[in-house]
């Protein structure tokens, strides 16, 4: 599969709703201690936007609701990979996405068959606390020549003045979040994002 060289990451529809139709092709829809209700409005809310505008939705960790919602794609990370039920999510025809952070997270996520690896904190992130140092780019590199053809997600403090070496170094997908959510202008600041990384688009 191909992904979107730009993947934003949010934590609402409502940044759905303001940001993917100035031309976002990969969201995924990030929320933590949300109620079930809330989260499947979110969901419904972010599905209607991404599929009126050709955006691909990704539901974070919830896959049970995204299976239930009619969601496609989800991403998990190591924690929720060892409750899910893998074997479900393929009988729905939804692709996973997995975290990783080290060796031993990277051999876990390979065995499910993800259909893309993240890799992170590429840099230092103030999203949330980490217990790994920033990998670095030369780890970004060593990881794509592991996984071959799958597709690489970088994450954690990247900007669009770090694309380039994202890219160059084997990512196929530079995922953001703060970068444009804490920006003083999120629209142009994602826009800039665009235009960045239309070069890997289309290519």
């Amino acid at each position: 599969m191909t992904l979107d060289p730009f993947y934003l990451i949010v934590d609402s529809a409502d940044w759905i709703e303001r940001l993917v139709p100035l031309g976002v092709k990969l969201v995924q829809l990030r929320m933590k201690d949300v109620s079930e209700a809330d989260l499947r409005c979110h969901i419904r809310q972010g599905r209607e936007v991404c599929q009126a505008h050709g955006c691909q939705l990704i539901i974070n960790d919830y896959w049970k609701p995204a299976l239930d919602e009619g969601c496609d794609f989800v991403h998990l990370g190591q924690e929720d990979l060892v409750d899910a039920d893998l074997k479900a999510i393929r009988a729905g025809n939804m692709r996973l996405g997995l975290s990783t952070h080290d060796e031993a997270e990277l051999e876990t996520a390979l065995a499910a068959q993800p259909d893309y690896v993240a890799l992170g904190p590429v840099w230092p992130t103030i999203l949330k606390q980490m217990k790994w140092a920033p990998q670095g780019l030369e780890r970004l590199a060593a990881w794509k020549a592991r996984i071959g053809a799958i597709p690489l997600v970088a994450i954690g403090g990247v900007t669009v003045e770090r694309l380039d070496g994202v890219f160059a170094d084997g990512a196929n997908s530079a995922a953001v979040v703060t970068d444009i959510t804490r920006n003083e202008n999120p629209e142009n600041r994602t826009k800039q994002w665009l235009e960045k990384t239309s070069a890997w688009r289309k290519s």
